[in-house]
């Protein structure tokens, strides 16, 4: 026993980041040499599992009891990441629109995806969002939609800072550390989750995908990687005014790392809210910013639509000209902030935006098939942008204003403050 909890200590005293690393190689090598194993694959299709079925109920716990306990309400800040998220998602769409039209590709069209819910238009796709904003809100928190738990949460949190008692909004506090204990628990077997999905993606894709869409992955990915390592440094430059890319870094690295490997922002919630706590963000932002940027902030779902859309306009010898491909980048940043609430994601929103020209859904969902193809990369990437975003401009939103009230000393020590950053 002794033995076992020395064992166990030793594992807890090592850094995330290192046991991370250790699961990802084991993975690769297990799933290149024992592929047979598929036993190895269940610890991922737990891992993701348990963060999916946590986080709806992490999520509706800490905004409730955020907004019953808080004492600062959600001022300028907000506003700022709100501005944050849909500028960053918008300046992505044009930066796919520009890599598009300097390095064309083409497809080759496979077999038609199938679905009974492609949205036809923005309207629906935002009409959706409402629909969903006034679900039961039990049904939004076993199904996991997250405009609904927020609209909820945000206002059972405001009736209970106005009529709970103390000690109603204390058992609120407890309810929300005790879940977030639970969530720290789960967030520290990631190392052998991450093993397991790295097994399972090598065992069964290999590298055969890079072939057979190499250059389409490179403009998709090409276009997501310059916006997270330079649009995104670039808008947080503006407004803390010193080199961000410590910052941006350190979220591709504790939020970027996961969200790889679970492929949903969603599920990546507990990862980002852990990160935002380690960064000294205040409680009562980051637990509605980090759930509302899973919903909104959809860089790499922007880029998605937009690459795929125009890859599929010059297959067909489409001709886009500059007013039309600016258009696609406002339907895009629009249509991407309603993807989490489709089913399918960001794929499925294609259709809407080649309808745009003139192309037929019947070839459209062919396109979408060719995004299945490619999701374990293109989504798995996407994600990764889309999650670590949510934490760098929640940290740029609330950085920026301690840097305006004169409150440098309270940044961490990598953007020159005194706070030291739990590594």
């Amino acid at each position: 026993m002794e033995f076992l909890k020395s064992v166990v200590k030793k594992y807890t005293e090592t850094s995330l980041i290192i046991r991370i690393v250790i699961g990802l190689v084991a993975g690769a090598i297990l799933g290149r040499t024992m592929n047979g194993w598929t036993w190895i694959g269940i610890f991922g299709s737990m891992f993701v599992g348990a963060l999916r079925a946590v986080a709806p109920v992490l999520v509706f716990v800490l905004i409730i009891s955020a907004l019953s306990n808080g004492q600062s309400k959600l001022d300028s800040k907000f506003g700022l990441v709100l501005f944050f998220y849909m500028f960053s998602t918008f300046l992505a769409a044009a930066a796919a629109v520009v890599a598009s039209f300097v390095f064309p590709v083409t497809m080759r069209l496979g077999e038609a995806a199938q679905s009974d819910s492609v949205p036809q238009n923005v309207g629906e796709v935002l009409q959706n969002l409402l629909i969903k904003m006034v679900e039961n809100p039990v049904s939004a928190i076993v199904n996991g939609d997250y405009i609904g738990i927020l609209f909820w949460a945000a206002v059972l949190g405001l009736a209970f800072k106005k009529i709970a008692a103390p000690e109603t909004r204390r058992m609120l506090g407890d309810a929300a550390e005790a879940v977030s204990a639970a969530v720290r628990g789960i967030i520290n077997l990631a190392p052998f989750g991450i093993c397991g999905l790295v097994f399972s993606t090598v065992s069964e894709y290999g590298l055969s995908i890079f072939k057979d869409y190499g250059r389409l992955l490179v403009v998709l990915v090409g276009c997501m990687m310059f916006v997270a390592l330079v649009i995104d440094p670039f808008i947080a430059f503006l407004f803390l005014k010193r080199n961000p890319y410590p910052l941006v870094f350190r979220c591709l690295r504790e939020s970027g790392i996961t969200a790889f490997f679970t492929r949903s922002s969603a599920a990546n919630i507990p990862v980002n809210m852990e990160l935002c706590e380690k960064l000294g963000l205040d409680q009562d932002m980051y637990s509605v910013s980090i759930p509302l940027g899973a919903t909104i902030n959809m860089d790499g779902a922007a880029i998605t639509i937009t690459v795929m859309t125009l890859a599929a306009a010059n297959t067909l010898g489409v001709h886009v000209d500059i007013p039309s491909a600016l258009f696609l980048s406002i339907l895009s940043t629009l249509a991407a902030c309603g993807a989490s609430g489709v089913a399918g994601g960001s794929l499925l929103l294609i259709p809407m935006a080649c309808s745009l020209f003139g192309i037929s859904n019947d070839v459209a969902m062919q396109v979408v098939g060719v995004g299945f193809i490619i999701g374990v990369i293109q989504d798995s990437v996407e994600t990764m942008l889309n999650s670590s975003g949510d934490v760098m401009f929640a940290a740029t939103a609330e950085y920026a204003t301690w840097i305006k009230e004169g409150r440098e000393d309270a940044l961490p020590t990598f953007l020159g403050g005194k706070r030291k950053v739990e590594v």
